[in-house]
């Protein structure tokens, strides 16, 4: 794997047709490939609706992805009742954040996670979206996450070429974070397994593990089959391209969201990028060579859901169909 130092000193030189930065993405003049693994669309809403549910039925979803887990078994039975009589699941929770790393919530968020988790198994779903922790304060830059750690421990050894004394909070915020995470976690899996519902582990610019190295070594710690990777193809691109994180990942991935961020600084892409949020179809990304990766190195089967509202449903159902090509 390519590193991030050497990314900067490669230089911005061909950065844009690597990176597809700012280019909108079409598949509509082109036959689009056959994979061997098969990727559903979903949807992101609190509460479904039969109106709603005819209308993504319509347009060839396959799956609706929760965001209220805080409601009684018997709410979500019901929830559960109304998607799967339009031909449709539940196809996970969006539990979000925790705060496993602050130790005056942490049994409250505990508690929580173990209930979104009951929920999920009501609801049919199979995998509950859980961020662990945030941390805040002073820290790296995007193009400064150059991060060395002990893949035993996780902990973080040196911040690449920079100063540690500078991050020195940081570093310490980052190494009890994941502590406090691994150890909520191992106390979730006997109840996730009981409920038949796996724990996707997600990042949303919480300011941990950022690195595709450092995601992937956090998620896989758990050798556990009821803990995976609920990745957002959007939310890293600020930090490594895409590929990098699946080619790390490998089979570990859950479930996906996928969003758009456009990187507007070639040189800062190379190492991390400033940028902002866009159109999904619009992202500094390469969506032809995701659907591959996802298809030749994590083998994904499942779901993928569009996490913004900048279109309506018809146009997000046609770039998913772009985006995902034909299933065998």
């Amino acid at each position: 794997m390519i590193s991030r130092r050497e990314f900067l000193r490669a230089g911005a030189v061909g950065a844009a047709s690597v990176y597809g930065l700012g280019a909108v993405v079409s598949w509509a003049d082109e036959v689009a490939p056959v994979y061997k693994n098969r990727i559903y669309k979903s949807y992101l809403v609190a509460t479904p609706t039969d109106e709603l549910c005819v209308s993504l039925k319509e347009l060839g979803y396959d799956g609706i992805e929760v965001t209220k887990w805080n409601i009684s078994i018997d709410e979500a039975h019901a929830i559960r009742a109304t998607v799967e009589k339009h031909g449709l699941r539940v196809s996970s929770v969006m539990r979000g954040w925790a705060s496993f790393n602050e130790p005056d919530k942490r049994d409250a968020t505990l508690e929580e996670t173990k209930k979104s988790l009951r929920v999920a198994a009501a609801l049919g779903a199979d995998t509950v979206l859980l961020v662990p922790c945030r941390i805040g304060g002073s820290m790296p830059q995007p193009w400064e996450f150059d991060i060395d750690f002990d893949p035993k421990t996780l902990r973080i050894k040196t911040l690449g070429d920079f100063d540690n004394a500078k991050f020195a909070d940081y570093i310490k915020a980052h190494d009890n974070a994941t502590e406090s995470s691994i150890t909520a976690v191992e106390e979730l899996i006997p109840v996730a397994a009981y409920e038949g519902v796996r724990i996707g582990l997600e990042n949303v610019w919480n300011n941990l593990w950022v690195t595709p190295s450092f995601y992937a070594a956090f998620v896989a710690s758990f050798n556990n089959p009821w803990v995976g990777a609920y990745f957002d193809l959007g939310n890293h691109i600020r930090y490594a391209r895409v590929e990098e994180y699946l080619k790390l990942l490998s089979t570990n991935v859950l479930k996906l969201h996928i969003k758009g961020y456009n990187v507007t600084d070639v040189q800062n892409k190379l190492g991390g990028g400033k940028g902002d949020w866009c159109e999904v179809d619009k992202a500094s990304a390469d969506w032809k060579l995701v659907r591959k990766m996802l298809d030749e190195v994590t083998h994904f089967n499942g779901y993928v859901a569009v996490e913004e509202g900048r279109y309506d449903l018809k146009k997000y159902s046609n770039f998913l169909d772009d985006f995902i090509g034909k299933n065998k």
